[in-house]
């Protein structure tokens, strides 16, 4: 999944929930589940996310949204073979981005 958001330190749950199309209390749902996802919290009590919450955040999406797992069964999954897990979606990412440049080439011929 492809996820457009500019640049930033750190972002909103909103900024998070509208990237990913999923609704703010499922990212919160999934913090309180998932160890790897550690939001800073301000003075109010909102979440901001860095970067690196948005790549775990997009590695989680990817485990339970697009290859079906399991909450119990992504934890595991993260927990046994992170490093690979990591390796495998960053490749995949990047495979993704090629494929939507080149179809945009193709729309552009």
């Amino acid at each position: 999944m492809q996820v457009n958001l500019p640049e930033k330190l750190y972002y909103s749950i909103g900024e998070l929930a509208a990237a990913f199309d999923v609704n703010t209390s499922l990212i919160r749902f999934w913090e309180k589940e998932f160890d790897i996802l550690k939001p800073k919290k301000n003075a109010k009590g909102n979440r901001k996310f860095t970067p690196e919450d948005v790549k775990n955040l997009q590695l989680i999406y990817h485990l339970v949204k697009e290859r079906g797992f399991t909450l119990e069964g992504a934890k595991i999954h993260l927990k046994e073979n992170q490093k690979k897990t990591l390796d495998k979606f960053e490749i995949i990412k990047k495979l993704e981005n090629i494929k939507s440049q080149l179809t945009e080439l193709k729309n552009q011929l």
